[in-house]
């Protein structure tokens, strides 16, 4: 059976991110992967509406995913076209800071799609094992990249896959200039081998392929550890992975280089793993039972606010404007 590897793009058509993306697949084509891949410019995506549908559905036990939007866009089809791939290669642009808007979008509609939700309802047999490599591409150096990776980092989790390697492309501000660039195409070439090393490796024994001591997180690499708060159920860390959850301190090694040190229990909240990542349906149900507790003081307070009129601004500065 031949592996599958899928290729998400969210830039311009030909461009940087593209460029990037097609090396690395070429790598996996070469090591006997079965590659595809999409540019998310081609497709209809609209917005999350935050209406909770798909959280619902889940709880009140739907046998197949719910969303609003199901029959109204793509993004049911996309995600159904990656459910049967052993890994991915994800190259997305940072326009300022954090991945751009039209991945975001998609992947704020991935809750739908969230695998432990899957299982639970039986659309799968159990949750897929599945590698991805991940390419931010901007114009700057990582001062403008700062959260870019852990962006795409953040996204990886509800699908229950395992991030392998990471490539920041730095100062591409220029459509093609990556062409000027022959060691990021190598290191995107060496991404896509890592990818298929990865799928190729037993997943008890799966591990980081991309640089050594990239990031501060141990357990997902991302550079973003801050200061830990309380959780709902009172869990707590000193500091905390923003990306993944994993909790514990901030250390100097002998060298006087600072490292993020995990805690005896700083996993239980670390969203890698799926029995972890499902705790937050439980804080979730627990705020629903909240709310149903006091349905009348929050009817009270929303038909206060939604008495309230106050101008739009756009319909302000531009009489006749209408949405």
């Amino acid at each position: 059976m031949a592996y599958k590897v899928m290729g998400i793009v969210a830039g311009r058509k030909g461009g940087n991110t593209e460029m990037l993306m097609k090396e690395a697949l070429l790598a996996c084509k070469e090591q006997g992967a079965e590659v595809s891949w999409i540019n998310l410019q081609d497709f209809k995506i609209l917005h999350c509406t935050g209406c909770e549908g798909c959280v619902m559905n889940t709880i009140r036990g739907g046998k197949e995913p719910f969303c609003v939007w199901n029959g109204k866009d793509d993004v049911d089809a996309i995600f159904r076209a990656m459910l049967d791939k052993n890994g991915f290669v994800i190259a997305i642009p940072t326009y300022d800071l954090v991945p751009s808007a039209l991945w975001s979008t998609l992947m704020h509609r991935s809750l739908t799609y969230e695998m432990s939700f899957l299982e639970k309802m039986g659309v799968i047999d159990k949750v897929p094992d599945r590698v991805a490599g991940l390419i931010s591409l901007g114009g700057s150096t990582r001062s403008w990249q700062s959260m870019a990776l852990e962006g795409l980092g953040a996204t990886m989790f509800t699908q229950s896959i395992t991030v392998v390697d990471m490539q920041l492309a730095t100062r591409n501000s220029a459509n093609g200039q990556v062409a000027l660039r022959p060691e990021q195409f190598a290191r995107a070439r060496k991404l896509g081998e890592n990818v298929m090393t990865a799928i190729k490796t037993d997943p008890k024994e799966r591990r980081w392929l991309g640089d050594e001591g990239f990031g501060l997180c141990p357990v997902c690499h991302s550079n973003a550890v801050a200061k830990g708060e309380e959780h709902w159920d009172g869990v707590k860390f000193e500091m905390e992975c923003v990306v993944c959850g994993a909790g514990g301190t901030i250390e100097r090694n002998e060298n006087g280089e600072i490292y993020f040190k995990l805690a005896e229990d700083g996993l239980c909240r670390c969203r890698v793993f799926t029995d972890k990542r499902v705790l937050h349906l439980d804080e979730i149900m627990e705020n629903h039972k909240q709310t149903a507790m006091n349905r009348e003081k929050v009817k009270e307070v929303m038909a206060k606010y939604r008495a309230i009129e106050i101008p739009k601004t756009l319909e302000t500065a531009f009489p006749g404007f209408k949405k």
